[in-house]
């Protein structure tokens, strides 16, 4: 049974009901002595109490994704959780249609040598008649830690939030991709460390897998990030290492961007995967047509508008188009970033070719022109606490 699911939160639900029901009708008929008749009492009391507790705190953790899975709750993602299962090569994954119109498959990357999900998506263009041959750009979404490739579906309501956006002409027909980013429970930031490649998995072993599979565009133009706190700070960081596969990357909330509280326990490794450290030590060209777009709240914590404006000034001169979003309320969950959908999506079909390489829309319904760096109010959330493009190695300065 899922920890986010449905059912799980209301076979809560009803044992808490079950528990109050069983207090009234066995209050008065308890027998024994009075000690143990007392004891019976609190013991009930105890049990109501629980189980309401257990409701509130489900339905916090479905509404915040803060624990996206059993393995997130107990503990097994952490980096001495186990290894993940090797899976086939991306020519011999299989993809399995779910729900939603979701197909996932299990992979095991030649680069990388990691193994994990991938889920993909495919818009309604995708299967048209007048479609059949057309490549589609691709948005890989980057979920946080703690957190899955199903937090995106369970609490980011995707794909349902990006049809309604398609639906309304507010982004181009992309093709979604969800990964997972700490394959094998491993969280680096999406870096590579010894043994555990996860850059390389996200920036050559994913897009592989997708390109074997699906038609997709050719060059950076064609691939961009999407991503939220950890995942975030992932889709800021990548285009600058691995400019000749992302065009774009759009942060949501990320961790702070210079490195501090990172995951990696070398502080020079650390700060050297860093976005702000990469692009103070980005000159043109390169980086060569990357766009990248941050966004923040007022009342988050967890990502200071500070360290975005710090990050803005280690981009003067770098080449990288900015564009920087400060949403007036909102904490760091869910909630905030459904809001911020509008606005990244629509920033990302400025920045990405369309269906068959359309030129970018250059400026889309709440956009603005490309190229600019703007502080955009965001409407307030609701309250509630080629070829295969080629691998290139990170940046260096």
């Amino acid at each position: 049974m899922s920890l986010t699911g449905t059912a799980f939160f209301a076979a809560l639900a009803a044992a808490t009901a079950c528990a109050v029901l069983a207090t009234l009708l066995l209050w008065s008929r308890i027998p024994g002595p009075a000690p143990a008749r007392w004891l019976a009492r609190v013991l009930l009391i105890g049990l109501c109490q629980v189980t309401a507790i257990c409701v509130v705190a489900a339905w916090i953790n479905t509404s915040y994704g803060l624990y996206a899975s059993w393995d997130d709750l107990l503990g097994r993602a952490g980096g001495s959780g186990p290894v993940a299962m090797p899976g086939p090569p991306p020519d011999r994954a299989r993809f399995l249609r779910g729900d939603a119109g979701i197909q996932q498959t299990y992979v095991r990357g030649p680069r990388s040598a990691l193994s994990g999900q991938v889920m993909v998506w495919t818009p309604p263009q995708y299967d048209e008649p007048r479609y059949r041959r057309t490549p589609f750009p691709v948005v890989i979404l980057l979920h946080g830690i703690p957190g899955s490739p199903q937090s995106w579906l369970d609490q980011g309501h995707m794909p349902a939030a990006f049809k309604k956006l398609l639906r309304a002409g507010a982004t181009h027909p992309f093709i979604l991709a969800v990964p997972v980013i700490n394959p094998g429970g491993l969280d680096t930031d999406c870096a590579d460390i010894p043994g555990h490649k996860i850059a390389t998995w996200l920036s050559a072993d994913v897009p592989e897998v997708i390109r074997q599979h699906f038609r997709t565009g050719k060059g950076p133009r064609s691939w961009g990030l999407l991503g939220i706190s950890t995942g975030g700070y992932c889709a800021a960081k990548l285009p600058l290492q691995y400019p000749r596969v992302f065009g774009a990357g759009a942060a949501l909330d990320p961790d702070p961007l210079n490195g501090e509280q990172g995951a990696l326990t070398d502080p020079v490794l650390r700060e050297h995967n860093s976005p702000t450290w990469l692009v103070s030590h980005t000159k043109p060209p390169a980086a060569p047509g990357v766009g990248l777009f941050l966004a923040t709240s007022r009342q988050d914590r967890s990502s200071p508008p500070s360290l975005i404006e710090h990050f803005e000034e280690a981009a003067a001169g770098s080449g990288v188009r900015l564009r920087t979003m400060l949403a007036p309320a909102g904490g760091h969950n869910y909630h905030t970033w459904i809001s911020m959908y509008p606005a990244a999506f629509a920033w990302l079909s400025e920045e990405l070719e369309g269906p068959g390489g359309q030129v970018p829309r250059g400026q889309v319904p709440g956009g603005q022109a490309p190229g600019t760096t703007a502080d955009a109010e965001a409407p307030q959330p609701e309250e509630q606490t080629e070829e295969q493009p080629e691998q290139t190695e990170p940046q260096q300065p």
